[in-house]
């Protein structure tokens, strides 16, 4: 297991690469400083499982490298190790395709429930840390996966096979000829008809669907 962590504080990065390899004796860890010297050592390295990330580094503005990373390297899963817990950010950080969420303050054994979850293809959130009303739907009374896929209309449909390509926001806006924050309503409003709470999320939960009969089906415009 190949995991990179990015952070701008030498201190916490002693420390997370301490977590890791007490969980995870045989990982081999990479470092970065930065989101530049992020990309390069992901370019450099011939596979990489896990990118750890913080989002507050100095010349970072918002989730502007949670966005360079994924943009570069969207196989790459990155889950946000942040000592900032706010629901709204976690759920923008999500949105933008973190894999997953932890904050700094977690117990080691959080972080390391993270690693595992994300390595194996689900979203990781610490039990609470989205707890606003209608932040996700509750367990066990999603309807199938086909039946909130209908609730969408044609557009929607289009940006969620778009989110499926591993597009961003920027991206689909330019093909579909619509504004950045029209992409961004879609894309809250597939969020609640599917009650998930990422893109990523949103990837899983529809990785068995007949696209191409999907496609079929929307009108011409």
């Amino acid at each position: 297991m190949h995991l990179m962590i990015v952070d701008d504080h030498p201190l916490f990065r002693e420390a997370l690469t301490s977590a890791v390899r007490l969980a995870f004796p045989e990982a081999e860890i990479g470092e970065a400083d930065g989101i530049d010297s992020a990309c390069e050592a992901l370019s450099r390295a011939r596979s990489v499982d896990l990118t750890l990330l913080d989002l507050t580094m100095r010349g970072v503005n918002g989730f502007d490298g949670l966005i360079a990373i994924r943009t570069r390297f969207p196989r790459i899963p990155v889950l946000v190790v942040s000592g900032l817990d706010d629901p709204r950010i976690v759920r923008e950080a999500l949105d933008h395709g973190a894999a997953g969420f932890v904050p700094k303050a977690a117990a080691k054994t959080v972080l390391t429930q993270a690693i595992t979850d994300v390595l194996g293809g689900a979203i990781f959130v610490p039990d609470g840390l989205l707890a606003e009303p209608g932040a996700a739907a509750p367990r066990g009374s999603k309807p199938p996966i086909a039946q909130r896929i209908a609730e969408l209309t044609p557009q929607q449909v289009r940006v969620l096979l778009m989110i499926r390509q591993g597009k961003l926001n920027k991206q689909i806006a330019h093909e579909l000829g619509v504004g950045d924050s029209t992409v961004k309503a879609h894309v809250s409003e597939i969020l609640r008809k599917l009650g998930v709470i990422s893109r990523t999320q949103i990837v899983i939960e529809t990785a068995n669907l007949d696209y191409d009969r999907i496609l079929s089906d929307l009108p011409a415009h």
